[in-house]
């Protein structure tokens, strides 16, 4: 048996006899699959010895990675939205490439003295040692202008601590820079296959999917959260390197990489674009801090579109903050203000505390205690519809007051607000509920319209499910699903019928919403302008513009939740700001999904706009 080493590292000698100890193998296929790796392994090291020395060079034997592929992160329709591609990174021993190790004299001398038919002289030693110096020097010059390195950002590398054996150059280069490197044929100089991840969508859905580090371990989103299904696990295999380490030839594969998991999300990337596009719109056109928008399958609780502004490109990520990578839409929150009204409505009717036929007189303001809860106008007397077209403080807190603290809370808990909505996200907010037992008479009141608790733009749309369903509250998930098995009741069917209609009117003219209205189908929504809060209480100056719907009305395929923070161009209603966001988004998401419209009224302007 023969054992090669180089004078860096112990490598462990292959057997030359029998590997039947290492393996068993069913299928006859493998086993003579293994034999002839065996016997090349074996005539290599043991038969073939001018293989493994040549012109004096030292080869041995060594064991290297081999990278696995990370999985691939697709839309819903097998659209890809993160992808990986082969690359290479160039690395260094610093202890080998600081100087000419004594191999490569030895190569070199060997090789002189043969040109010349003599032994070299001592003089001629050194002056043998000081040009390969120089050559080595110019390689390494000539390796950071390839990889277009600060000059001497090589040499930095190599301390005089000769004892570090690694250090990184270039991570992820293309195959033909490394091609270049590897031409130089500098000792102490390594080339590794990776991969680096690469994302089709860049910025549209760069929330979700997040990205990963230069070791390929998501950092964000989907690629942090999913990462024990993405990553694969690195094989392994013995190879013959030369004197310089430069693999010359493989020997045998020891273990196969295994390619890690594909991750299918819900997201239907179609949806995305468009949402993003509007969403980038809105923001730029009123002057916005930021924004989020959520599109839920109102069946399934599928989240078909979440999309963030402002937005980041995760294949640059240059001067990277954290401001601009967090998913705005699942983990940040604010007070959902009076789209939680239509829950309101429901809950008192379900509860008996109200009846459909219930008036409230309103008369601009109501008196709780020292403290005074305020309509825009004074609406006078109203029905149930009336307080949602109209959105009177003043009337959802006399409901609010009618039920128990407790019935009050449970609906709100129900529809899953101070819990995290669970969708499979990393990060994703509880959001905040106040338990009942600290709840004062005016808390019952603030929060009957929206204040007081908080909720993230997922959480919001998920709630609104328990209305468009029949009654009936769905999970959210982010990956593809053929059903939800979590689904559960919040409302009987009738009463999320009927608030549904009520929530037809908000869309009218006379509503708080006309712009949301989409052209072919009918519309049930809620506006939110929320004052936002500060360390010395509500500020009278910025606000959150929400709007929160679904459509179509009569039997809702969609919920679409927008949320501005901040407008800033003069408009800050959540009617002028988030419900045209909606209308736009709405409208094209339910044509690219084929589904019919529902009001014929509209149906010559929707034509028109079609090109019929």
């Amino acid at each position: 048996m023969i054992v090669f080493q180089n004078q860096y590292k112990a490598h462990k000698p292959i057997p030359s006899s029998d590997f039947s100890g290492r393996r068993k193998f069913v299928q006859a296929f493998m086993m003579t699959c293994m034999v002839v790796l065996v016997s090349r392994a074996v005539y290599l090291q043991v038969f073939n010895k001018d293989f493994l020395k040549k012109e004096g060079e030292q080869r041995y034997v060594d064991e290297v990675s081999i990278s696995a592929y990370r999985g691939m992160i697709t839309d819903r329709n097998g659209e890809p939205l993160a992808i990986s591609s082969p690359v290479q990174t160039i690395w260094i021993n610093p202890k080998e490439l600081k100087g000419v190790t004594e191999g490569e004299l030895k190569v070199a001398v060997k090789a002189m003295a043969k040109a010349q038919g003599q032994k070299l002289t001592d003089q001629q030693k050194q002056a043998l040692f000081v040009e390969l110096q120089q050559q080595k020097h110019q390689k390494v010059v000539a390796m950071e202008k390839i990889l277009k390195l600060p000059s001497g950002k090589i040499t930095e590398l190599l301390p005089s601590d000769t004892t570090k054996q690694f250090a990184y150059v270039a991570r992820r280069i293309t195959p033909d820079l490394a091609d270049q490197v590897k031409a130089l044929k500098l000792v102490g100089v390594n080339i590794d296959r990776e991969f680096k991840r690469y994302y089709p969508a860049g910025e549209v859905s760069a929330h979700l999917v997040g990205f990963t580090d230069v070791d390929d371990v998501g950092q964000a989103g989907v690629e942090a959260g999913y990462e024990n299904m993405l990553k694969g696990t690195p094989g392994s295999k013995r190879v013959i390197r030369d004197g310089q380490r430069q693999i010359i030839d493989d020997i045998e594969n020891i273990r196969e990489p295994i390619a890690g998991k594909n991750v299918e999300l819900s997201i239907d990337q179609r949806i995305q674009y468009l949402a993003y596009r509007e969403l980038q719109k809105a923001m730029e056109e009123n002057k916005a801090k930021s924004a989020a928008l959520v599109v839920l399958d109102a069946k399934s609780g599928e989240i078909l579109a979440a999309v963030n502004q402002p937005s980041f490109n995760p294949n640059t990520r240059k001067e990277l903050k954290e401001s601009l990578y967090r998913n705005r839409a699942m983990t940040d929150i604010f007070e959902p203000g009076s789209t939680v009204k239509p829950f309101v409505v429901a809950a008192a009717l379900d509860g008996k505390y109200i009846r459909p036929n219930s008036l409230f007189f309103t008369n601009g303001m109501y008196q709780i205690g020292n403290h005074v809860v305020k309509d825009v106008h004074n609406y006078g007397t109203l029905d149930l519809t009336g307080v949602l077209k109209k959105s009177s403080n003043v009337a959802v807190s006399q409901m609010a007051l009618k039920m128990p603290p407790k019935y009050f809370w449970n609906i709100y808990s129900k529809l899953g607000f101070g819990t995290s909505a669970g969708a499979g996200f990393p990060g994703e907010a509880s959001g905040r509920l106040l338990d009942y037992h600290h709840w004062h008479d005016f808390d019952r009141a603030t929060m009957s319209f929206g204040y007081g608790l908080s909720v993230s733009a997922v959480q919001l749309a998920r709630a609104y499910t328990a209305l468009a369903d029949g009654g009936v509250l769905h999970s959210v998930s982010l990956l593809k699903r053929d059903e939800d098995l979590d689904a559960r009741r919040v409302f009987s069917t009738k009463t999320a019928k009927s608030v549904r209609a009520m929530m037809e009117h908000v869309i009218l003219k006379d509503g708080t919403a006309y712009e949301a209205r989409v052209d072919g189908y009918t519309v049930a929504g809620k506006t939110g302008t929320v004052k936002k809060a500060t360390s010395h209480g509500y500020t009278e100056k910025t606000y959150f513009a929400v709007f929160a719907g679904m459509a179509p009305a009569t039997n809702p395929r969609l919920i679409v939740v927008v949320m501005i923070d901040e407008p800033s161009a003069g408009k800050y209603y959540g009617g002028l700001v988030s419900a045209p966001v909606f209308s736009r988004v709405m409208g094209e998401a339910l044509r690219v999904l084929g589904v019919a419209p529902d009001q014929e009224d509209s149906m010559p302007i929707l034509l028109s706009e079609q090109g019929y």
